[in-house]
This record gives C-alpha cells, sequence and structure tokens, in this order.
C-alpha cells in the first residue's frame, strides 16, 4: 500500500468513525435526560470533526505545510502558556524573543533538516539566552520563579511541540517517503489514548489517581484507555515500520507518557488557577488542552524511532 493510500484509509476510517459517534451522540441528546456528560461528548466530536479534517489538510498538503501547522500550534500554545504566568516590564525582551527569534529558529532547523541544531537549540542556547536577556533589564524581583516559567514555556510549546513534524526529517531505512504516517500514528495512538480513558472512566471509573489535580482520572479509566489505545497501535503497524508486537509496546510507552503529561500539565493549572488553558478549540478549551499529552510523549516517540530505526 503506497503513503497516499494509508493515509486515505486512515481518513475514511476516521471518518465512519466519526459519523458513527455523531449519529449516538445525536440519538442520546434527543432520548436522554439533559446531562452536562452528553453535552460535553458532543462538544468533543464536533471538535474532532474540525482537528482531524485540518490535520489531514495539511498533510495532503505535504511536508512544509506540515512543519507551518505545527509553527502555528506552538505559536498558539506559548500565548496561552505566557498569558497565564507573572509577567513583569524586565521580561519584555525575553518575550520577544521567543516568539519572534527562538520559536521561528527552532521550525527552520527543522524545515533544513538539521537535526543537531533542532536538538540543542532550545535546552543549551535558548535557556541561556533568555535570562541573559531578563537580567540585562536590571529587575531582580521574582527573577528565578519568572526566568523559570518562561523556560518551562519555551520547552514545553515549542521545543517539545517541535518533535511531531521533527519525526519528517528522519532517515529511516526501508521507510522512506512515509515519515508522515509515523506522525499520524503518534497523533491518532496519544489522542485515542485520552478519548478512551474518558469513555472508561466515564463507565466503570470510580478510584481517582489523583483528585486534587485531575480528578476526573480514574485508575479504571488510565488502565483500560492507555490498554485499548496500545492494542490499536498493534491494529495500526502496518502504517509503521514496527511489528505488532513492537507497535504495542512503543503504544504502550507513549500512551504512558501521554497520561503523565496531561498530569503534569493538569497540576501547571491547578497552580495557576485556571480550568482551561484557554478556549480556542469548542469543547476541548486551548490549544495546550488538547496537545498536553502529545508534549510529553512525541519526544519520547521521536527518540526511539531516531535511535532503533534510523
Amino acid at each position: 500500500m503506497t503513503t497516499s493510500e494509508s493515509i486515505f484509509t486512515l481518513f475514511s476510517w476516521l471518518v465512519v468513525l466519526l459519523i458513527i459517534a455523531s449519529s449516538v451522540a445525536f440519538v442520546l441528546k434527543k432520548r436522554a435526560a439533559p446531562s452536562a456528560t452528553i453535552d460535553n461528548l458532543v462538544s468533543r466530536i464536533n471538535a474532532w470533526w474540525v482537528m482531524i479534517l485540518v490535520v489531514f489538510a495539511f498533510v495532503f498538503l505535504g511536508k512544509n505545510a506540515l512543519i507551518l501547522l505545527f509553527f502555528i500550534v506552538s505559536f498558539a500554545a506559548l500565548r496561552e502558556f505566557l498569558s497565564l504566568v507573572y509577567i513583569r516590564r524586565g521580561d519584555h525582551i525575553a518575550l520577544v524573543a521567543c516568539f519572534y527569534v527562538i520559536l521561528p529558529l527552532q521550525y527552520i532547523f527543522i524545515f533544513m533538516d538539521w537535526y543537531s541544531m533542532a536538538m540543542i537549540f532550545i535546552p543549551v542556547y535558548g535557556f541561556l539566552f533568555l535570562p541573559i536577556l531578563s537580567a540585562l533589564c536590571g529587575d531582580a524581583a521574582y527573577f528565578l520563579e519568572r526566568s523559570t516559567k518562561i523556560q518551562w514555556a519555551l520547552m514545553i510549546c515549542v521545543f517539545c511541540i517541535s518533535h511531531i513534524p521533527a519525526l519528517l526529517i528522519l532517515d529511516i531505512k526501508g521507510f522512506e517517503g512515509k515519515n508522515v504516517l509515523l506522525m499520524l500514528f503518534l497523533i491518532l495512538i496519544v489522542q485515542s489514548s485520552d478519548v478512551l480513558q474518558y469513555i472508561w472512566g466515564k463507565l466503570l471509573g470510580k478510584r481517582k489517581i489523583a483528585p486534587s489535580i485531575s480528578p476526573s482520572k480514574t485508575a479504571t479509566g488510565f488502565v483500560g484507555g492507555v490498554l485499548s489505545a496500545s492494542v490499536l497501535a498493534s491494529f495500526l503497524h502496518f502504517i509503521t515500520p514496527f511489528s505488532a508486537v513492537q507497535a504495542f509496546f512503543i503504544g504502550l510507552v507513549i500512551c504512558l507518557m501521554g497520561f503523565l503529561g496531561g498530569l503534569v500539565m493538569s497540576a501547571i493549572k491547578r497552580d495557576l488557577r485556571v480550568k482551561d488553558w484557554g478556549d480556542i478549540i469548542s469543547g476541548h478549551g486551548g490549544m495546550l488542552d488538547r496537545m498536553d499529552s502529545l508534549c510529553f510523549s512525541a519526544p519520547i516517540f521521536f527518540h526511539i524511532v531516531r535511535y532503533f530505526w534510523c
């Protein structure tokens, strides 16, 4: 099966699943009593329609369009994060550098297939450069707290997210020209894990994992969602260079990292005293609310592929 045929097959199956989900949600909304759970389900399904259509539209436009898409995603996520943290006048130059120097350069390095610089630019040069800019402004009040939050925002919203399009620059033996399928595999498995954790949690979940951080996460939802998504990864091994068994365990790892990423990002939201990072995506909050799991799973998946298949 060619790359285009595999992409079209995935897209077709997702559209069929969404049509079924939308039909079920419509029937439930008509027949059941008004329910916040059903309203939330409808909002999630509607948001999935938009996100899947956008992602696959950019997939068919090619590599450069995908890099641009995730550049926009990183920009929106970084804006959400930094709009919620404590900022002083002395941070303004550092913020300008984040949005208009470091963020574009990170994606330019990916566009250029410059692997080494894409991997060290932010954690080395960015992390040294930003506090220097803040220090030169002469504002020492809460300096460590302010600098750390800006660095953390850059790491999560730009460095981690950029590992998704960075999959496109890997040179995988026997898999040339098909890297976009790996990107779709990562997104579908991690996002499916989120959805399946929600479903398992609503159906059977009782014991909360971290009620003070994320009240909706249950032990049953976590186990059921991660294992179900890992099985799905095994079924989708045909679009990857992995065997079915390898795909299952890789799915297990990235779903686990996705869960932990969501937990960490929820803890940050509780610390900032907000429910959602933003409201850009109806039914899903902000961009970071949708990307939180991928922020942690993408770098791990990228390096698994990089070190064992390249």
